[in-house]
């Protein structure tokens, strides 16, 4: 009798990644914390043929809508994994996804929809309804709008488009652009980062498929991911884990503590990825008895570094004999640039006057390199030394959609500038100092945010900010609103002169869609002259 024949183990291809896993008999179990925006009857729990489906079903109606191939469609919707569903089906045609977070103000989107002017606009009610409040429809600046949850005036509703016949699938060049996401915005306006199937699922996704030790999913494993699935992680995300299917997959939209809780208790991780501010919100149900993280083996922080004492009190929540805690820093335009792993013993180590978690571990041999560099003559600068920090990447992405030329600027040669200021040592350990355009003249806004949260618990957040003239002004947001003033001096009487602090609540902090404080944003809440420290030319 003939063997049976395993399914080829082809390459990541965003389009028919679905078809592809269910060919490979992929078995995970998905789960979702909330119904699909797009399909909500299919409930919380799936598995991998029924999201095949559902992508080849969302991809006859975005045909049906008039999508085509070469053509944008612009996702702003509210959080959920239906963005990476979405993307899957609009790159099935041979279009291109441009996931946009529903976080953004009205101006913000509308000036990125001008950029993109996209054949489709796929949104929801809520969106929709408030920008048109506010006088900028964003439905003008695509031919078509499509609304997930409902009727809305001249917009097509996912009833019109039902029964739509399912295309043929396509697969793009690798150098084609394949998606488009933006770049955190917490300075300006965010940038249009355009990736190919080679820089974001080959070099980016592909790289996570591997079974690494310890950092691989396992068959017995249960992933958890909550963060803003419009960001192009989610979709390098989704492609590895699946193809190394785990047991489950579970996707939580929402830090809402009501609805993250019986989605942790009903699938309690093995591995939990998610945004800092997230980790930040339920930091809180860490402690006590029995937590939904007292199985997880493995946290995964992406979009920022977080305070020692967070991820302390993770690591101290798991029941797991050696749990691991990786960091990873990098950008949208380059995905992950280096990894640092931190353990209970690593923390406790390095416990001190001035905690931090801003060493952020060294380039993956072979695949990153990194530089600091003077930031005026752009020329090497000694080891340990703090400079502009650039890198050289095969997962650089394609260019700035609508700003060729801002893109083109931060390349000097073959080396790509990040915008960050940082060291490296003569071993290559990387250690973060601050954005270029918020450094401080002296020390480092990252370091003192760092101190602040280990000596001051009421503190929930701090951010620094610097100004051309005078000391930089630090902004800390506590439960109450308010702060004492003489724990405060104490706890920065070794840190660089700063004027006395700004107290808000944590709900007063602009933040983006990945929880990130928009500082430029808070610069003008507070009144502050526009300006920082820093040049700005690398944002």
């Amino acid at each position: 009798m003939k063997p049976l024949s395993r399914p080829p183990h082809r390459p990541l291809d965003l389009g028919t990644l679905f078809d592809d896993l269910e060919e490979r008999g992929t078995s995970t179990a998905v789960r979702l914390s909330r119904p699909l925006d797009v399909a909500p009857r299919e409930g919380i729990a799936l598995d991998v043929p029924r999201v095949a489906a559902l992508v080849r079903q969302l991809s006859g109606r975005l045909a049906l809508a008039g999508v085509g191939p070469g053509d944008r469609v612009a996702i702003a919707k509210r959080n959920h994994w239906d963005y990476v569903l979405l993307s899957s089906a609009a790159a099935r045609l041979g279009a291109v996804p441009a996931s946009l977070s529903a976080h953004l103000e009205p101006g913000t989107l509308e000036e990125l929809l001008k950029r993109l002017a996209p054949a489709l606009l796929v949104t929801d009610t809520a969106l929709l309804g408030a920008a048109r409040e506010e006088g900028r429809d964003p439905g003008v600046h695509a031919r078509r709008t499509l609304v997930v949850d409902g009727p809305a005036e001249g917009a097509l509703s996912m009833d019109d488009l039902d029964g739509a016949a399912v295309p043929p699938s396509r697969r793009p060049h690798p150098d084609a652009p394949l998606a488009i996401m933006h770049t955190s915005g917490t300075t300006g306006t965010p940038k249009l980062v355009v990736h190919s199937t080679r820089t974001l699922m080959r070099r980016l996704a592909g790289f996570e498929a591997h079974r690494w030790p310890v950092l691989g999913s396992r068959p017995d494993d249960t992933v958890v991911s909550s963060y803003s699935y419009a960001h192009g992680r989610a979709l390098a995300w989704t492609a590895s884990v699946l193809r190394l299917a785990p047991r489950t997959l579970s996707v939580i939209t929402s830090a809402d503590w009501a609805e993250a809780a019986p989605a942790l208790e009903l699938d309690r991780p093995t591995v939990l990825e998610a945004q800092p501010s997230t980790l930040r919100s339920w930091q809180r149900h860490t402690r006590g008895g029995s937590t939904p993280f007292d199985r997880v083996r493995l946290f995964v922080s992406t979009f920022d570094a977080l305070h020692p004492s967070t991820v302390r009190d993770y690591l101290n929540a798991t029941g797991h004999r050696w749990p691991l805690w990786t960091q990873g820093w990098g950008q949208s335009e380059t995905g992950p640039l280096t990894f640092r792993f931190l353990t209970r013993r690593s923390l406790e180590r390095d416990q001190g006057t001035s905690p931090t978690t801003r060493d952020l571990g060294r380039p993956v041999p072979g695949r990153t390199r990194l530089r600091a560099v003077h930031p005026e003559t752009l020329l090497p600068v000694p080891a340990g030394t703090p400079g502009l920090l650039f890198c050289r990447t095969d997962a650089l992405c394609l260019g700035y959609v609508g700003e060729e030329g801002r893109w083109r600027s931060k390349l000097v040669g073959q080396w790509w500038s990040t915008g960050d200021v940082g060291s490296i040592s003569r071993t290559g350990a990387v250690r973060l100092v601050d954005r270029e355009v918020d450094a401080l003249t002296e020390g480092g806004c990252l370091e003192i945010e760092d101190v602040v949260d280990e000596r001051l618990p009421e503190a929930l957040e701090c951010v620094v900010l610097g100004v051309r003239e005078g000391d930089p002004v630090p902004v800390v947001a506590t439960d109450s609103g308010e702060l004492d003033l003489a724990a405060w001096r104490n706890a920065v009487a070794d840190q660089p002169a700063m004027a006395d602090p700004v107290v808000l609540t944590w709900d007063e902090l602009p933040r983006t869609g990945t929880g990130k404080v928009r500082r430029g944003e808070l610069r003008d809440l507070l009144g502050l002259r526009p300006g920082a420290p820093g040049t700005g030319r690398w944002t």
